[in-house]
């Protein structure tokens, strides 16, 4: 008989990895599950491999949490070469156009900013994973193809200047779910009139997520330290949804929720979503029903 495969350890929880240069959001995931020796993992919206920075990595339970970090806001650093466009909007791709940048002072930049901020619509870049007639849009982008892309409204919630030198202005971005920095870049360099795209990007915050990050170099010493290291720096299942109303049960509500069955509260939230937890631990995500009960949407097996 063969060898049973190792299906790895039921551990809980979110790491905030800080992405390295270089490599994709999924390599960065099977890495951090094999340090962890986990036996389920997933990201909660991926970063570009020329991105680095926060990518929260859900471990066990905590992936039925991911999806609705997705929705939320994150925070950015980008930098913009002024006066070249190119193919992907961003330093991977090859510079296809050339324009004067010299004269482009502070003032001009400060002037556009406004006009990117708020409730804006924005055209996706070819080169994204969205989907156009079941076909990746940067699939269609490598092979020459360009489709018409719908704008979509995405919200810009603060655009400010942290640095300018002649050539490169450094930006700082808190923007909602769907917004591209890269448009963000390319729309500032055609108000400007000179043209630009994405050196450098960082993310520094995911929805309720500002803390502390960790690089691979620190994962990779922890590990050797044990499991017990690892696990000390994971966050709570929870922590992703800590500002939503918390509802607490008794053991029968709990079991009977537990079950799949909708359940009565005394003063729990009207309406939306609820964390929801039993006389010992979170247990998982509830929706308020029409009629006030609190049903199950996503429940922890712990």
């Amino acid at each position: 008989m063969g060898r049973k495969k190792n299906k790895g350890r039921a551990v809980h929880g979110v790491v905030l990895l800080d992405k390295p240069l270089k490599i994709s959001s999924n390599h960065a995931l099977q890495r951090v599950k094999r340090l962890f020796n986990a036996n389920k993992a997933g990201h909660t919206g991926s970063l570009d491999p020329l991105a680095t920075g926060m990518l929260p990595i859900c471990l066990g339970e905590a992936t039925k949490i991911s999806a609705f970090l997705l929705d939320a806001d994150k925070t950015y650093r980008f930098k913009c070469k002024l006066g070249e466009k190119t193919a992907t909007a961003d330093a991977e791709g090859e510079v296809i156009e050339t324009r004067p940048y010299e004269h482009i002072q502070l003032a001009d930049i400060e002037k556009y900013l406004p006009e990117l901020t708020g409730d804006i619509m924005q055209v996706p870049p070819m080169y994204s994973a969205l989907k156009k007639d079941g076909q990746r849009l940067y699939d269609l982008a490598r092979q020459g193809i360009e489709v018409e892309r719908k704008a979509r409204p995405v919200t810009i919630y603060s655009l400010d200047i942290l640095s300018f030198e002649k050539g490169e202005v450094e930006l700082e971005t808190r923007c909602s779910k769907g917004t591209y920095v890269r448009t963000l870049c390319e729309d500032l360099g055609e108000k400007l009139g000179c043209g630009a795209y994405v050196s450098e990007l960082r993310r520094t915050s995911v929805g309720p997520y500002q803390a502390e990050m960790f690089s691979m170099e620190q994962l990779e010493a922890l590990a050797e330290e044990g499991f017990e290291s690892l696990d000390a720096i994971m966050l709570d299942l929870d922590s992703a949804i800590a500002d939503w109303p918390k509802v607490e049960l008794d053991a029968d509500s709990a079991y009977y929720i537990k079950l799949g069955q909708p359940v009565q509260i005394a003063r729990a939230p009207t309406e939306g979503l609820v964390r929801i937890y039993d006389e010992k631990q979170f247990i998982g995500v509830g929706k308020i029903q029409d009629d006030g009960r609190v049903a199950p949407k996503r429940m922890m097996v712990l």
